[in-house]
C-alpha cells in the first residue's frame, strides 16, 4: 500500500484555505447528481466545510467524511450547532476504505488525487464502496495552468519549486488535466469532464490569498520538505513570501486557479 506524503501539511495557513471551501465554490459541478436520501462518502474531507454542505443536500441520507489526519477532522458531534445530524467524521485510508462493498450512492473527493502516488488505485477503492449506478465526483487543481499577473520571478520559481517538491513526494500537482484518464483507467463509465476556476482579483481576495501563501512558503510542510530535500533555502523561501505580499498589494493583480472535474458512474 502506498505511503504517501502530504505536500501541504496542516499549518494554520493551509487550514485557512481549506475552511474557506464550500459546496458552492468547490463542488458546484457535482450538485446536480445529489438528491435527498443518498448516502455519501467525502474522501479527504479535511475540516469538513464541504462535507457539511453536501450533508444538507442529501439529508436524511448518511454522510461520512474521512481524512488521513485526525487532527484536522471536525470535533463537533453530529447534531451540534453547525453540524448536520446526518454527518459523521472519522480517520480513513483512501487505499483501504473501512466500508463494505456498495455502501454509498456518491463518493466525492476534492483536491485529493493530486497528493497520491497511485491515484488510480485510490479511485478503484472508491468504486468498490459505490453501489452500482452510483456517482463518483472528483475535482483537482492543475498547478501548471495557474495564471497570475503581474509576473514576478520569485513566483515563477515558487511554481518550479512546488513541482520539484511534489515530484519527490511521488505526487502529480497537475492532476486536473489527468482526471479523465485516471477515472477511465479505474473502470468507471459515462465520465463527464468539466473545468472551473477560483479567481482572486479584488482587494480582499488578493490580501487573503497573498498572505496565505506568504506564510505557506516559509512555515508549512511544503517549506519544510523543500529544505529537507535540499531544493531550496531559507533566503529563497523568504523571497517568495515577499513576492506574494508584493503581488497582493498591486491593485491590478490577479490569480486564477483552474480545476479539472469529472463526474462518472459505477458500472
Amino acid at each position: 500500500m502506498p505511503d504517501d506524503r502530504y505536500t501541504h501539511g496542516h499549518h494554520p495557513s493551509v487550514l485557512r484555505s481549506h475552511t474557506w471551501r464550500t459546496a458552492q465554490n468547490s463542488a458546484a459541478y457535482a450538485l446536480g447528481r445529489l438528491a435527498p436520501g443518498q448516502d455519501l462518502l467525502d474522501v479527504g474531507c479535511g475540516p469538513g466545510t464541504i462535507t457539511c454542505d453536501l450533508a444538507e443536500l442529501v439529508a436524511p441520507g448518511r454522510v461520512v467524511g474521512i481524512d488521513a489526519a485526525a487532527e484536522v477532522l471536525p470535533r463537533a458531534a453530529p447534531g451540534t450547532p453547525g453540524t448536520p445530524g446526518n454527518v459523521s467524521f472519522e480517520v480513513g485510508d483512501v487505499y483501504a476504505l473501512a466500508f463494505d462493498d456498495g455502501s454509498f450512492d456518491v463518493v466525492h473527493a476534492h483536491q485529493v488525487l493530486q497528493h497520491l502516488s497511485d491515484p488510480v488505485a485510490a479511485l478503484v477503492e472508491m468504486g468498490r464502496v459505490l453501489r452500482p449506478g452510483g456517482s463518483l465526483a472528483v475535482r483537482d487543481g492543475d498547478f501548471a495552468a495557474f495564471a497570475w499577473a503581474p509576473r514576478l520571478a520569485a513566483l515563477d520559481r515558487w511554481m518550479e519549486l512546488y513541482h520539484q517538491v511534489t515530484a519527490r513526494n511521488g505526487a502529480e500537482p497537475d492532476a486536473g488535466r489527468h482526471l479523465l484518464s485516471w477515472v477511465r483507467a479505474a473502470g468507471f463509465c459515462e465520465p463527464v469532464m468539466t473545468s472551473s476556476t477560483w479567481t482572486f482579483a479584488d482587494p480582499d481576495a488578493r490580501a487573503w490569498w497573498g498572505q496565505l501563501w506568504a506564510e505557506r512558503v516559509e512555515l508549512s510542510a511544503f517549506a519544510h520538505q523543500a529544505l529537507a530535500y535540499g531544493l531550496s533555502d531559507p533566503v529563497e523561501l523568504a523571497g517568495m513570501a515577499r513576492a506574494f505580499r508584493q503581488w497582493a498589494q498591486d491593485p491590478d493583480a490577479t490569480f486564477v486557479i483552474p480545476h479539472g472535474e469529472v463526474l462518472a458512474v459505477k458500472p
